[in-house]
Formats: C-alpha cells, structure tokens, sequence
C-alpha cells in the first residue's frame, strides 16, 4: 500500500516522503551517545598499538561474556563448552565459529532485544537468504560516529552534498520517461542515484545532473560509478568540477575501477570494510594504507586449516552487535595484512588488501582458484568491454557474458579470451555469450563472478 501511495505522488512529494524517511533515520543515528562516541574515537586515535591491543581485549572479553548471559544461543554454547565466563584468549578460541547459516538456523535465539527496541538491517542475500540483524541504538551511533570520522578526515561533514549510488528502487515510470534516475533528501542534501538504470544511454543524464548538483563527495557501489566514469571518459563527457572524495561500499574495487572513478571524479577513492550484518571497520587513512579498527571488533584472519596467518578469511567478532551478537563470525571475505607501519598517525594494524568474497572466484583444475582481482584484469588491455560476467558451475566449463560496444572488435575477444586462458589454463570450457544487459542482484551490486562450486 505505501509503495503504491509512494508510486503515484508527484516527484516533489517523493522527494518529500526520502527526506522524512532520512530525518527518522538520522535522529535514530546521530541522536543519543554519538556524539560522546565521536569524542572516543577522537581520543582513540592518539592510543598506541599496545594500548588499542589492551582496550580491544577488555572489549573483547565484555563483549562476549555480554553475549552469554543475554542470548540463549551462546548460553547453551558456554554449557555445552563447560564455561561460565571468558577471561583468557585461549578460552575464548575454544568457541564454536559460526557460519551464516548457522546464524540464520539460530537467530531467534540469538537476539537479545525485540524488534520494536531495535533498529533493523538486513543483509543483502547475494550468496544466499538475506539474514535480518537487529542493532541496538548505541551499537548504531556508535557504527556511525566511526564512518562520520572516518570520512571528517577527509574533509566531510554532515550537510555536505553527497551523490550516493546505492540498491536502493525508488524511481517511478515517470522518472524514467523523464531521463530523471534520482531523488533528493533536500534536509541532509543527499542525492540517491538508481544503480538499476546506469548504462550507454543514460550515462550523459548523471554526469548532467552531477553537474549541476556539484556534490563534493560520493557513496555507493564503484561498479556503478565506474559504469558512470568509463562511459564520460570514452565519450569525453566530463564533470565540470572536482569531487573531494569517493567513498566506495559493498563491493571490492578494482584497481582499473579507482584509476577510472579518480581520473573522471577527480576525488580520491578512499576504500572502508564493513558490512550490513555488522562487521568492525577496515578503513583507509589519508596515506592510502588501510587499517583494521581494533576498537571495533577482534579480527582473526585464518588459513585453510583454520591456523592464523598473514592471507586468509576474515573471521571476527563484532562489538557493535549487541541486539544480534556475532561471535567468531565467518563472514567469507579474505584479507591480506601487511607488516607495515604507517606514519599517518593511525597507530591500528595495516592490511595490505581486501581481496572480497572467498567465492568471488574462478575455478581451475589445471590452476586452482583464481581470485576476482585477477579475473578483473583479463580487460586490462581489451578495448569496447562495457561490463562482463563468468558464471561456473563445473570445473570444466564457465559462461563468459559480454555487454560490448561498437569499439569491439573480433581482435579484443581473442586477446579477452588469451587472458582468460593464461589464468585458467587450455583446458577450461569457455561459452562466450554476447548480451545487452547484465542485471545486478536484488541488492543492486554488481557481481563479476557468480559461481556455485564447493572447493
């Protein structure tokens, strides 16, 4: 019903309806101990790393001791494990790691608050059924005022312009006769652009309506920012300012996509770690090196045999999950620290790369697993590629979905196809397939790799 109300209201009135919506949001957000949790993080950053290491085990141990005596969940895991109480990391890696699904099976029994208490996120279901999470309102400020300075380090603050491309569908028919892919939060000057509708013909109309909005800073998905920058760049089209800062989420950037958004935005692209679940915060300091926020959550970064390492999946326990603990969560992304130190006053630990989902892969018998950066590089110097897919389901055999413009040629699918074949040997199966559109998932991201194997 309120869709159907929301679909027949003029557009002003639309406008309207975004920024009530994002009014209600902000005062959940920034209302309440947000401000005392920027002043924490204010004061966090002059910690040493012994200091942040000792704030995060006392964090830790809280957490998680919280967490047994609330949920049932983990209280039945605390019985069945014979423990009472978390003092020790050797105690506290006798826990069970949990999988998505085993949050999904458990949830009720997770919670700890109701859902008239909570505030709700769910999360966007691209590798499987979206799980709802219910944050308190504390956990929320606080998750805030850690992205809100962040990003003051970068110059913004609440009230400047934003362009922000996210899954969010609120467009109309009429929008879309119109050429208008956008509404407007005119309290908070918040541009939400749709990522549904970014292609070769309707390119020109964003960078238009870019222009004369002249946001400062973006949010949002890069493969949809991307789109928007290669087809300025390869039609000369440009922005007629500079941006500050692109602020990229949900997906994992690639290096041709940064040169591409910095080049046409001319804003530095800043990459954050986090996720709609709740994940602590990887962030990126004015230095480009990205740093692990201790103060946030425990991070273990664990091999194939579940042993620490330098390289592996990302397993954590978040301190921002109150009203839906998670601990030792698998979440299925990797990552890659580094024995760097970084002088940029940020004293938390450095990881070299965030190398995304462990099924955003290729696999290969003659090769192995392939990660999604490699597999984004077989374009690098293939010309008239607009946007491509693989999707795998066999060892053998992958579909390579290809929307292409009228720059390619039959010499870019031999030289995209070589590339392919450097990285998954001569014996994989490759179907090309040309197609128009290749749609994004229900959460609007964008996938380069959708595959169902079990390796």
């Amino acid at each position: 019903m309120t869709e159907k109300i929301y679909q027949r209201l003029p557009a002003v009135f639309q406008n309207g309806l975004v920024t009530l919506f994002d009014v209600l949001q902000y005062r959940k957000r920034h209302s309440g101990n947000y401000s005392k949790w920027m002043e924490y993080y204010e004061a966090a950053r002059k910690f040493d790393l012994p200091k942040l290491q000792r704030f995060q085990l006392e964090k830790l141990f809280a957490f998680v001791n919280f967490a047994a005596r609330e949920s049932v969940y983990y209280k039945q895991i605390f019985a069945q494990l014979g423990l009472t109480e978390i003092t020790s990391l050797e105690q506290f890696h006798r826990l069970p790691i949990q999988s998505k699904e085993d949050i999904r099976a458990n949830i009720e029994s997770i919670y700890t608050i109701g859902k008239k208490q909570a505030i709700l996120s769910k999360t966007g279901g691209t590798t499987g059924k979206s799980l709802e999470v219910r944050f308190t309102y504390d956990d929320m400020q606080n998750r805030f005022a850690t992205l809100d300075f962040f990003r003051k380090g970068y110059g913004y603050k609440l009230g400047n312009k934003v362009a922000w491309f996210s899954g969010k569908s609120l467009l109309t028919e009429k929008d879309t006769e119109k050429n208008r892919y956008w509404k407007y939060d005119w309290r908070y000057k918040i541009r939400y652009y749709s990522t549904f509708h970014i292609n070769a013909t309707t390119a020109k109309h964003y960078i238009d309506d870019l222009n004369k909005l002249q946001p400062l800073y973006a949010v949002g998905f890069p493969s949809s920012m991307y789109e928007i920058a290669k087809w300025g760049l390869a039609n000369n089209y440009q922005l007629s300012y500079r941006m500050r800062a692109i602020f990229p989420t949900a997906e994992t950037v690639m290096p041709h996509e940064r040169e591409a958004i910095e080049n046409f935005f001319g804003g530095t692209v800043v990459n954050q770690y986090a996720s709609s679940e709740g994940a602590p915060f990887i962030l990126e300091c004015t230095q480009g090196k990205l740093h692990m926020e201790l103060l946030t959550g425990y991070f273990e970064i664990l091999d194939d045999k579940g042993q620490p390492a330098n390289e592996g999946e990302l397993v954590f326990t978040s301190f921002t999950t109150h009203g839906t603990p998670l601990v030792r969560y698998a979440i299925k992304d990797r990552i890659k620290l580094s024995a760097e130190t970084c002088t940029c006053g940020n004293h938390n630990p450095v990881v070299e790369s965030i190398q995304g989902r462990i099924n955003d892969f290729v696999y290969s018998e003659e090769r192995g697993k392939i990660n999604l950066g490699n597999i984004s590089n077989c374009v690098k110097y293939v010309k008239g590629v607009v946007k491509f897919q693989i999707i795998q389901n066999t060892t053998d055999h992958i579909q390579l979905k290809i929307v292409r413009d009228n720059t390619f040629t039959d010499k870019d699918e031999k030289m995209f196809l070589h590339e392919l074949r450097e990285r998954l040997g001569n014996r994989m199966n490759i179907d090309v397939t040309y197609v128009k559109e290749i749609p994004r998932e229900a959460s609007g991201k964008y996938r380069i790799v959708k595959q169902g194997l079990i390796v």
